[in-house]
């Protein structure tokens, strides 16, 4: 049976980023159903995942934490410094798979969390950086490359900590 780990990750990212305001819940109701596509299975999940696009605005608040909980996931409130990290790490892995420019990386973070939050501050630097390219000394290939490398960085810190755990069905 294949890993369920990439779903996992998916519905934890999509649910930390609606958290902070990022995507609609209409998404997160999409990572529901494609986490039940891939194996993880609970109750809540299966409610969440059954959400219709007109319910999801309303819905998804109740619904999301214990179907994240059921899973072996975790909620982030918006105002934590763990969702805070979380939001950031789910916004570079968008901008590694394509998703997002590192241009558009650098200035959601540094819009999003200025240069309060330690694990992005070099992000809000470099958006910094963008703004000023025609004054100084570098090309924006080298601040696409200097964002891209903070990225990975942070992409390689786990978003997932565990594979999740066997939910009752």
């Amino acid at each position: 049976m294949p890993s369920t780990e990439p779903a996992a990750r998916e519905l934890q990212d999509r649910a930390v980023l609606w958290s902070m305001g990022e995507i609609r819940a209409t998404d997160v109701v999409t990572a529901a159903c494609d986490a039940l596509v891939a194996g993880l299975d609970s109750p809540a999940l299966r409610i969440l995942a059954a959400c219709t696009r007109s319910e999801a605005d309303y819905d998804v608040p109740d619904l999301l934490p214990p179907a994240l909980d059921e899973v072996g996931l975790t909620f982030h409130p918006a105002d934590s410094v763990a969702g805070q990290e979380a939001a950031a790490r789910a916004l570079a892995a968008r901008m590694l798979a394509g998703e997002l420019t590192p241009r558009e990386l650098a200035f959601r973070i540094h819009h999003r969390f200025g240069h309060e939050l330690p694990l992005v501050e070099r992000l809000a630097n470099l958006d910094d950086d963008y703004d000023v390219l025609e004054y100084g000394g570098r090309t924006q290939a080298q601040v696409d490359a200097d964002v891209t490398a903070e990225a990975r960085r942070l992409a390689q810190h786990p978003r997932v900590s565990t594979e999740p755990t066997d939910a009752p069905t």
